[in-house]
């Protein structure tokens, strides 16, 4: 699996084979990593091997269209970021690619320097990884957190965490205490391994029975505990501010 930390990668993919290659040969141009696909299963295929910041999805291709592909999409990898590119950028489907997760609609013929703008600003977007095996809370969550203008990593269980944290540096990792096959101990220290630089927010839902570890995991340096279920605001302002922390604090 190739690791993203290194370029930023985008998947391109459009049933114009000439669309496919134009915005290849600029991006590749420009530094980042790209790869193509021309239908929606090919695409399925390349985002199962390979690590994506941005995916520019064609509206209408025979077979699966934008909207079908990203859902798909981000069932393997919620942290994608998805434009539409389409020519019939009418409100309804702006309203249709939103309620499907989608972050932009980008009008075809495609304005480049608008479109490099939104790739800017996409892998601007402070991203947080969340690992818990509760799939109803990480959806809850990534909805939240995409919300307030977050890229949003999901992981399970431990092996997908793992694989997560060598593919991406996290700002802040949220780890539940309880996880198949291991528990937020081993993952916290699994994070410092990968992502030295991420701040660490300790979830849980069973106070009393983890206490003591919860405490022997912040003494090691996890950086805030928040017990479910949410306060959804302090739980966003206790990530903002491991972010963007108050000088001096």
């Amino acid at each position: 699996m190739t690791n993203a930390i290194s370029r930023p990668a985008v998947l391109v993919v459009d049933d114009e084979q000439d669309i496919c290659e134009n915005l290849r040969d600029i991006l590749s141009d420009l530094g980042y990593r790209v790869d193509t696909a021309q239908d929606g299963p090919s695409a399925l295929e390349l985002v199962r091997d390979n690590y994506y910041d941005v995916a520019l999805l064609d509206l209408r291709m025979p077979g699966m269209d934008g909207l079908e592909l990203y859902r798909r999409i981000k069932q393997l990898r919620a942290d994608t970021v998805a434009m539409i590119v389409t020519a019939y950028a009418t409100d309804e489907i702006t309203q249709a690619a939103i309620e499907a997760g989608a972050w932009k609609v980008v009008a075809k013929p495609v304005d480049l320097k608008y479109l490099m703008h939104f790739i800017d600003e996409a892998l601007g977007q402070p991203i947080v990884l969340v690992i818990d095996d509760d799939d109803e809370l990480c959806l809850s969550l990534w909805d939240v957190l995409r919300e307030q203008g977050y890229r949003v990593s999901l992981a399970s269980d431990a092996p997908q965490a793992a694989s997560r944290l060598r593919e991406q540096a996290y700002q802040v990792v949220l780890i539940d205490m309880k996880l198949p096959q291991t528990d937020g101990a081993e993952m916290f220290h699994l994070v410092r391994q990968t992502n030295p630089e991420a701040r660490t927010v300790l979830i849980t839902g069973h106070r009393g029975d983890v206490e003591r570890k919860i405490h022997e995991v912040v003494q090691a340096g996890a950086d805030a505990v928040c017990y479910k279920p949410f306060n959804v605001d302090q739980l966003l302002q206790t990530i903002q501010g491991l972010i963007h922390p108050t000088p001096g604090a």
